[in-house]
């Protein structure tokens, strides 16, 4: 299975969570397979909207609301999956007073099916990440920390796959450099690998040897920067990989009001998203799949949030 054996265009991230009715243009060609992909990234603890003080964000966000929106997603399509990109730690007295417990748990009620780790979510220490893991009943997804050597050794997996009405979907994380974001006493032993490097033997794993359909990558590197140079970003990583389709990412606190498209080592488009920060927004992308002809690209269609 090639990386161009799928129909894909993708409707934009970005689904405002203070909005109320969010209409689709809904497909009726049922020789078409969906596969509607949600994310967050950056919710740093944001359960509650941000309070009605007359600031910029004033009621918007909040738990309640993404799980009114997931929920009516679910019910309307028969393919989701819901993922978030790290920094689920640290911005308000719930961190501050139960360290991650409510953030997981409610996760976890919402049925994310995986996430991956952001710098933050080391700020109660790499023990305090641990103990608070049994919270989450989705796994953590981090292929560029090696953790062999801490007390998060085997907690957490390169990658998972996932299946959705014969499409197989392989997904796995990579995380930003920790030294000079991090104090070393709250990651401890963590060994940093270079993401393109893992990245790309990640994804190639995923496409020739688990024979993975679509290929998501849940970065925490941060979209791009002003000296790009100094930095790995998401484009750097779909700029400079072979095998990768999609990144979901973190860490910028990017509002995109549509997904960036890059061209690979291999001359292919790369799909870059990313939703914001503190649950303001949640990222929405539908990827189409021809159900009997995979690796014939019939069609590109498109569908819009408005």
């Amino acid at each position: 299975m090639r990386r161009r054996d799928f129909i894909v265009r993708t409707t934009l991230s970005g689904l405002g969570l203070a909005s109320g009715s969010v209409p689709f243009f809904l497909l009726e060609d049922h020789d078409i397979t969906r596969l509607t992909i949600l994310h967050t990234n950056d919710v740093h603890s944001r359960v509650d909207p941000f309070p009605m003080d007359g600031s910029r964000n004033a009621g918007q966000g909040g738990v309640s609301r993404r799980a009114t929106l997931v929920e009516r997603i679910r019910k309307s399509e028969d393919n989701v999956l819901l993922f978030d990109c790290g920094d689920i730690f640290q911005g308000t007295p719930y961190f501050n007073f139960f360290g991650g417990e409510v953030e997981l748990k409610l996760m976890s009620e919402l049925k994310y099916d995986a996430c991956t780790i952001g710098n933050h979510d080391f700020d109660g220490g790499i023990d305090g990440l641990h103990d608070q893991m049994p919270n989450a009943n989705f796994p953590f997804l981090i292929a560029n920390y090696d953790f062999e050597n801490t007390i998060l050794r085997n907690k957490t997996k390169p990658y998972k796959i996932f299946m959705q009405n014969g499409i197989k979907i392989g997904v796995f994380g990579l995380g930003i450099e920790l030294s000079g974001l991090v104090p070393k006493a709250l990651y401890k032993e963590t060994q940093y690998q270079d993401p393109i490097e893992v990245g790309n033997r990640i994804s190639k794993q995923l496409r020739y040897d688990e024979k993975c359909d679509f290929v998501i990558c849940l970065s925490h590197l941060g979209y791009k920067y002003r000296n790009d140079k100094e930095k790995v970003s998401d484009i750097h990583l779909a700029e400079n990989t072979e095998e990768i389709d999609m990144i979901l990412g973190g860490h910028t606190h990017t509002f995109m009001s549509e997904p960036d498209i890059r061209t690979n080592k291999k001359g292919e488009e790369v799909v870059i998203n990313q939703a914001g920060w503190a649950g303001i927004m949640l990222g929405r992308l539908d990827v189409f799949f021809e159900k009997n002809k995979k690796g014939k690209c019939v069609s590109c269609k498109n569908t819009y949030v408005v």
